[in-house]
């Protein structure tokens, strides 16, 4: 859980950073891949190529492929069909597809923790929603995309590393991840980069620097290591975690408007479904 919650609280500033400086400025494949190389060269000395079982090895890179790679490539492209709100709004199922997903690993359904990721997501709602465009289905189906293959990607990790326990450290094999992560993110930009609107200025560098190390790098570890220590509910709530603690520290920081009591009321209903899903979800798991 400590990772999960040091994780949320560094993207939430790197949330920030990417609508001040990234956002309409900066060609979001050429920001895409920059992070997926700066990540991959930041692991690269300490990937283990060898004694490193095959399922691992090609299990890792999948779960980069899907986590990063698809999920980054749909989630710009839907940029171009919503507006900032909406996007953010769309993104909340992601808890429902990893509880989902994650009975559909085990063969089991769980009520308990179905029930915590649908509170998260009504929290997440009220915190988001500002309205809807007349125009919103390609970018709807997009961000759906997206949820569902960072979702796969958080609960295939898991599961992954569950059925091939290694005495190797984690770390020595996340390299690959990035290596699937490129195998996306390098054609998209080849075929769709604008090298028009590369960066410019020494902060949009450092930006890119700091996403591509800090939050894609040690953050993606970081965040699928909390997520193979935790159950499926609590991991699904936290994913919504981001919203409230985003934009608390956009608030903060850029002193953006933002409305104090949705935020207050659906950070409370996340908080919520934290306890619920810790307190009943034992109770609550039957075969299906």
């Amino acid at each position: 859980m400590g990772f999960l919650v040091f994780v949320t609280l560094l993207w939430a500033f790197s949330f920030s950073l990417i609508g001040e400086f990234l956002a309409g400025q900066v060609d979001s494949d050429f920001a895409v891949l920059s992070r997926v190389v700066l990540a991959g060269v930041a692991f690269l000395p300490l990937t283990r190529w060898r004694g490193v079982r095959t399922e691992l090895k090609l299990g890792v890179t999948l779960v980069g492929a899907l986590q990063f790679g698809v999920t980054y490539l749909c989630l710009y492209r839907a940029f171009a069909y919503l507006s900032v709100p909406e996007v953010l709004l769309f993104t909340i199922f992601t808890p429902l597809y990893i509880t989902l997903i994650d009975d559909l690993f085990k063969r089991r359904f769980s009520a308990v923790a179905l029930m915590a990721a649908a509170m998260a997501t009504a929290g997440a709602g009220i915190i988001r929603y500002d309205g809807l465009s007349a125009d919103y289905l390609t970018g709807f189906l997009l961000l759906q995309v997206a949820n569902l293959t960072f979702a796969a990607g958080q609960v295939g990790y898991k599961h992954l590393i569950s059925y091939y326990p290694t005495a190797i450290p984690l770390h020595r094999f996340f390299g690959y991840f990035y290596a699937g992560a490129l195998i996306i993110a390098l054609p998209s930009f080849l075929a769709f980069g604008d090298s028009s609107r590369l960066p410019t200025t020494a902060v949009q560098w450092g930006t890119l620097v700091w996403l591509g190390i800090a939050a894609s790098g040690f953050g993606l570890f970081l965040w699928n290591r909390g997520a193979c220590l935790v159950d499926a509910g609590t991991l699904a709530v936290m994913n919504n975690a981001l919203v409230p603690a985003g934009l608390l520290v956009n608030l903060l920081i850029w002193n953006r408007d933002a409305d104090l009591m949705r935020l207050l009321l659906g950070g409370a209903i996340i908080a919520l479904s934290l306890w619920v899903n810790a307190r009943f979800s034992r109770y609550a798991v039957r075969p299906a």
